[in-house]
């Protein structure tokens, strides 16, 4: 069921005021698209990028080595159709694509793509079944977070999907995620810091899904 025009731009609000970048895509294609070109005028993640010179551990050294595979989208749990179209946009602008093995990239990617279950309008919120380690970490480690979100999906508060939620909660593992905005921290020095604790940047994309 599309949402109301009225939920569709409280959803869209309320993301925003959270720091979210929203905007809408006809297609997985344009979403994918639009992924691939956000990786590419970015910088390469920078966690890795200082202290290499220094004499290190075998461990460190490893994790240096990392550097070497310049940017990174991590799409885990994307089906094989759209898992093709995201390899063959993001090889032809030299960005590498991985769907596992997030545990050898700890320092970080650039950017995590995946898709969110819901989207809450009251709190321009989105609700991720998370029972996947992989898909936990990625949207954990990656510097800039794209989450595709289904029209049909959104709703106007978290009462309208009880149900739904109470379904997934009930699976095991009952990993769920709820993600408003980017991440941000002002811990006890009362200055907001974002990317703290997971990715700095959350770009929603609304899919066309009639």
């Amino acid at each position: 069921m599309e949402p109301s025009p009225e939920i569709l731009e409280k959803f869209r609000k309320k993301a925003e005021a959270a720091s979210a970048i929203v905007s809408e895509v006809d297609s997985m294609a344009q979403a994918v698209a639009y992924t691939v070109d956000l990786c590419a005028q970015k910088e390469a993640c920078q966690l890795l990028l200082s202290g290499c010179e220094e004499s290190l551990s075998e461990k460190g050294k490893d994790l240096c080595g990392l550097k070497e595979w310049g940017k990174i989208i991590v799409a885990p749990l994307l089906n094989e159709a759209d898992q093709a179209e995201l390899v063959k946009q993001a090889s032809a602008r030299e960005i590498s694509v991985i769907k596992d093995g997030m545990r050898r990239h700890l320092a970080g990617v650039d950017i995590a793509l995946t898709m969110a279950d819901y989207g809450i309008a009251e709190t321009g919120t989105l609700a991720i079944e998370s029972s996947s380690e992989e898909l936990r970490l990625a949207t954990m480690l990656a510097e800039i977070h794209v989450a595709v979100l289904p029209k049909s999906r959104i709703r106007a508060t978290a009462e309208d999907i009880y149900a739904e939620l109470k379904g997934l909660m009930n699976q095991n593992p009952d990993y769920l995620a709820f993600i408003t905005g980017a991440s941000r921290t002002a811990d006890i020095e009362r200055v907001l810091a974002l990317g703290v604790h997971g990715p700095l940047e959350l770009h929603i994309l609304i899919l066309e899904d009639k």
